[in-house]
């Protein structure tokens, strides 16, 4: 029985999927983009580089140790602290969890890689690809998701195109809108015209509801989505504003300081979200936070109205 899982964290409650069990298979802020809303920070490593960045058979083990435990989830996600589509093998991880198990796959990714026909063919066999959109044209493309050099933001929107053409499973398209720079109509109506060539299966708009990589980068209020919503074609979801989810009066005694700081790494939480997550009690999560706190290993930050705790140093 392993006693610490590397690769895998969560289950995590996630406003898109329910709960979901996340894979990281790349490691931290190695992405082809460094884009300002991104709750992780800065990136570190902007590549376009595609390799085995960590072992398959040690993801896959991972799984099968989770499931024998009992896995209660909704999805399992391939997204983590970097861009999923950056491991050469994700193709062959992603069919070995079809065989392991009958919960849906979904590709959590940033669209940059899609134009690749290696990429396509490697997502074939997922239930649910979501790639973003952040910009309508070359310049905010930029300002915002501040892509690789070898990423043109023609060769990425119409690799989205192509892909979602090709690809027999359900396509969302994830749109996250900043305040004051994609929140306003004229931008969001770019962004509407590339939704529509896309002809993803939904919609979804997002905004920065998490610590930022950039102080500038701020959310779009509700009312505002709900006009922006309305520019987008088809089958449209606002999944801004973080849903109350209810916590299992059930607490997990085998969740341990090491899940909550697994968790943590991928994502800063709120303490509901790690007591959904974890199916941990208020109470129970607040004594294990405070501990994780004093000893230095968790920090808090104030994000408009909720307090999320993050590890220290990142």
């Amino acid at each position: 029985m392993l006693d610490k899982f590397k690769y895998i964290y969560g289950p995590v409650a996630s406003r898109r999927l329910g709960r979901s069990l996340g894979l990281d298979l790349i490691p931290h802020k190695t992405c082809s983009y460094d884009c300002i809303y991104c709750q992780l920070g800065r990136t570190t490593n902007k590549t376009t580089a595609r390799r085995e960045y960590v072992s398959c058979n040690d993801v896959l083990l991972e799984i099968k140790e989770k499931l024998v435990r009992g896995l209660d989830c909704d999805y399992i996600s391939l997204a983590g602290c970097g861009e999923p589509t950056l491991h050469s093998s994700i193709g062959e991880l992603i069919e070995g969890i079809k065989k392991l198990t009958t919960i849906p796959v979904v590709v959590l990714t940033n669209g940059s890689l899609l134009y690749l026909p290696e990429v396509q063919d490697a997502l074939m066999k997922a239930d649910l690809v979501i790639p973003s959109l952040d910009a309508g044209d070359e310049d905010l493309f930029h300002y915002v998701n501040r892509p690789h050099k070898d990423i043109s933001f023609d060769v990425m929107v119409n690799g989205i195109i192509d892909f979602t053409r090709k690809f027999s499973g359900r396509v969302w398209l994830e749109v996250l809108l900043i305040s004051g720079v994609t929140g306003m109509a004229p931008e969001a109506k770019k962004i509407a015209i590339w939704a529509e060539k896309i002809g993803a299966d939904k919609v979804q708009l997002n905004t920065v509801d998490r610590p930022a990589a950039e102080d500038f980068a701020c959310a779009v209020e509700r009312k505002q989505m709900e006009k922006l919503a309305a520019l987008f074609p088809g089958v449209v979801e606002i999944i801004s504003a973080a849903e109350k989810r209810k916590t299992s009066d059930k607490s997990l005694r085998d969740a341990t300081d090491a899940d909550i700081l697994s968790l943590l790494t991928r994502r800063p939480s709120t303490i509901s979200g790690i007591c959904a997550g974890l199916t941990l009690h208020p109470h129970e999560a607040a004594k294990k936070l405070q501990h994780l706190v004093e000893d230095g290993l968790v920090t808090t930050r104030r994000a408009d109205h909720d307090l999320f705790y993050k590890i220290s140093g990142k």
